[in-house]
Parts: structure tokens; sequence; C-alpha cells
């Protein structure tokens, strides 16, 4: 810039010497030589003048094109970073559209759940309105079969009665199944509205990390809200009057065999099926007769239990801990072999929790079959997915889930169910029952049963 400035400094003098030349007298004329060395210094004085600037405008334009490369670069960082900007956008814009179809179908689910909950609160009360229909039928048809035994005694019961009685029961344990069912459909609603909760606070949470994400956009949008899930309450069928075991149910006045609902002390409801005997309800707890169900099953069936009650079953050791744990209770096996001879054995016993894998102890009280459990011994639950220490191939070779002890194959009612075979031996690997004295039976039918020791057993 100032080589610049000096060039229009120096430039108006030149040009004014050459017009003050020109403008001269005429008369006054100088020697020829003397005005053309002037002339030669004004243009060298010039050439040098525009051989700086020449040189100062070089510098200048290196100095703009430096700049000129510098704001070059920034432009470029800064189309990068606009770049990333709308790329982030975009990312957020799908998320965002990705939590509205969730929270979408999250109503929808919450509007399913509704409905469910409502339905089964109406079928509920419809159910326990016609239990009481039904038990006041029962009654009123137990007060007229008295007054008729009483003035007819006899007269043997009438088919009909006898039919429409075994009806009534069957419905009231109908209704027992379906309450049942309604309290697990419950507590999966309960479970499903857990869930549901738990994902509106995480899409609460992400919410509020969009909405400080997007403060960047010009635009800012309203918060969203998460609808809430509420469930009319059911009504609760564990009340405390449930009982505890069948020798409460039978102590009630139920003297028929059947399935029927308990309630163990701090347990859930489940079924169980009493079996009637001498003025006493047993709780079976295993029934074998038909090889119809499968009896080598994993440690968690074993645990929490298979088959049908009314049928081939095991209740689960879980229940059966459930229910033993309250007071002193007895087992007592019954077997019957291939000659319908009938044997049962009673004992005092002690169950262990699942940490000790349901240890049983055992002392024999009673029985007319010869003992094959060793007493006053700790033996451990064992399957084939869940061995116990010392007893590695039992189970797998023996099959089925049992109490193992330090000889496989003494005993085991829970093994295969083989029907006998005509001139060969009883298979040794099914259900077998050997006592001391070395004699084999092999078992056709056997049921497994608990009762309260402050109630007399009979043979």
């Amino acid at each position: 810039m100032y080589i610049i400035k000096f060039f229009l400094f120096i430039a108006p003098l030149v040009i004014a010497s050459r017009i003050d030349q020109d403008n001269s007298p005429f008369d006054s004329i100088s020697p020829e030589p003397k005005s053309r060395f002037a002339m030669l210094d004004d243009v060298k004085i010039l050439a040098n003048g525009l051989l700086q600037l020449g040189h100062g405008l070089k510098d200048f334009v290196h100095k703009t094109k430096g700049q000129i490369n510098d704001i070059f670069q920034k432009l470029n960082i800064f189309d990068q970073s606009f770049y990333d900007l709308s790329q982030q956008t975009n990312e957020i814009k799908e998320e965002e559209k990705e939590l509205r179809r969730t929270t979408s179908k999250l109503q929808v689910k919450n509007e399913e759940v509704k409905n469910m909950s409502l339905e089964l609160n109406s079928k509920l009360e419809s159910l326990l309105e016609e239990k009481i229909l039904l038990q006041q039928k029962v009654r009123y048809l137990e007060e007229q079969l008295t007054n008729l035994i009483k003035t007819q005694p006899e007269i043997q019961e009438h088919p009909e009665v006898t039919s429409l009685k075994t009806f009534v029961e069957q419905q009231d344990n109908s209704i027992k199944d379906l309450l049942q069912t309604v309290e697990e459909q419950y507590r999966q609603l309960n479970e499903q509205h857990s869930q549901i909760k738990e994902i509106e606070n995480q899409l609460r949470r992400t919410g509020i990390q969009e909405s400080t994400e997007n403060s960047l956009s010009s635009k800012s949008r309203a918060p969203r809200t998460t609808p809430s899930l509420h469930l009319k309450k059911t009504k609760n069928v564990e009340h405390d009057d449930i009982p505890a075991d069948c020798t409460t149910i039978y102590n009630k006045g139920e003297h028929t065999s059947g399935i029927y609902s308990i309630k163990p002390s701090n347990s859930q409801v489940f079924n169980v099926y009493c079996d009637v005997k001498s003025g006493s309800s047993w709780t079976l707890i295993q029934h074998r007769m038909d090889g119809s169900q499968n009896f080598n099953e994993t440690w968690e069936n074993y645990k929490y239990g298979f088959g049908s009650l009314d049928g081939e079953f095991w209740l689960g050791l879980q229940k059966i801990y459930s229910i033993v744990k309250q007071s002193d209770y007895i087992l007592r096996i019954e077997l019957e072999d291939w000659k319908d001879t009938k044997h049962y054995v009673e004992y005092s016993f002690h169950l262990g929790n699942h940490e000790t894998n349901y240890t049983l102890h055992l002392v024999e009280i009673t029985g007319n079959v010869p003992n094959a459990f060793p007493e006053h011994k700790d033996l451990v639950f064992s399957t084939w997915d869940h061995k116990a220490k010392g007893h590695f191939n039992c189970p797998e070779s023996f099959s089925g889930g049992w109490w193992w002890h330090d000889v496989c194959g003494e005993n085991n009612l829970n093994g295969k169910y083989n029907k006998p075979r005509a001139k060969t031996k009883p298979e040794r690997r099914g259900i077998c029952w050997k006592s001391q004295n070395g004699k084999l039976y092999s078992i056709k039918s056997t049921k497994m049963l608990i009762h309260p020791t402050n109630s007399e057993s009979s043979g």
C-alpha cells in the first residue's frame, strides 16, 4: 500500500514536469542534449517506481492468496461440520419417529391389557356369583337329601340324586380350577404391567435426552406424554380361609376324594388331589398306574411338578416342601404288584429345601412291606440334569428323579414304567422296591401320600 501511495505521489510530479517542458517559451530553448538527459532521468525514476510497485503488488498478491487459502480451509471445515450436523439431525428425526411408533404400540397394548383386565373382572364376578348360586343349590339339595334319608332310611339313594350330586361336585371343582386360572392370568397381567411401566420409564428418560439434543433446532417441539396403565383390581382369591392341606379340607366337611385348592403358609394357591381313607384325608404327592406319563423329567419339572392330578403325576418338590414345613408329617407309600397284592409302609420324615437339594430323612413307623430306604440318613434328590454328589450315574442308569443313596436301584418309584413280560425276569431298571432280604418287587402302581402326625393313620 505504501508503494502505491508513493507511485501516486511521484506520477503527478513527472507529468507536471513534462507539461512544464512542453509549455516552456519557444524562445527559451535549452540545448538539445540537456533536455534528452532530463527526460531519461525522469523515465528512470518512473521505471524504478513501477518496479517497486510491481514488487509491492507481488507481495500483496502472495499475502492475499494465503489469506484466501485460509478462508477456503475454514469454509471446508464449516461445510464438514454442517454436513455432520445434518446427519445427526436426520438420525435424531429417525429416532423420534421410532419412539413415536413405539409409543403408539404401547398405547394399543395398554388398551388391550385394560380390556383384558375388564373382561377378567367380569368373568371373575360372574364365576363368583355362579359359585354362590351353586353352593346355595348344593345346601338345599343336601338338606333335601338328609330329610329323605331320615324319613326313608331303608330306600336306596335315587340314581338321579346321585348323578346330580356328582354333577354339582364336578361343577364346584371346575369353578375352583377356573378361579386358579383367573388368578394365574391376573398375575401375568401384573407382570406385563410392570414391564410396560419399565418401558415407559425408559421412554421418559430417552425423551429427556432427545429434548436436550434437539435444543439446537430453531423449532421447539411440545413434550410427549406416555400413557400410564391402570388395571382395575380383581377380587383376590387368596383368602385366609383357603385350607393349608387335605386334612384341613376334611375337617371342614369335605369327605370326598378329589382335586381341591390349598394354600400352605407363605405359599401360593395350588391344586392337590386329596385321597380320603378311613376317616382322614391324605395329600397325594405322586401317583403311577399305567405308564401314561414320562417320569424321566428335568430338575425344574421335578421341582415344580408335572403330569395330571386325575392321572399320573408328580406334585413338585417345592409344593411338597411348602406343605410339610408347616408341621410334622407322615409319608405313606402304597405299592401294588402285578399279582394285585397291595403293600404299604409309613415313615416319619423331614424334607429340606431347595438349597439342600430337598434332602430326605426317614424313620419307619409301620407297614406290611420290608423297608428299602436306609433310615437315619440324608438322602439327596437327583435327576439326570441335576446330579447329587456321589451319585453321578444313578439318574442316567435307572431313569427318573429320586432320593438316591449308597447303591443305585435299591428303590425307585419314579423309574421307567415296565409291564411284565412272559417267561422273563422283571426289568430291574424300572419301578422297583428292593428290601434288605433281597426280594425285588416289580411295581404295577404306586402312591406317595403325606398327612400330619397329629391325626391317626391306618393301614
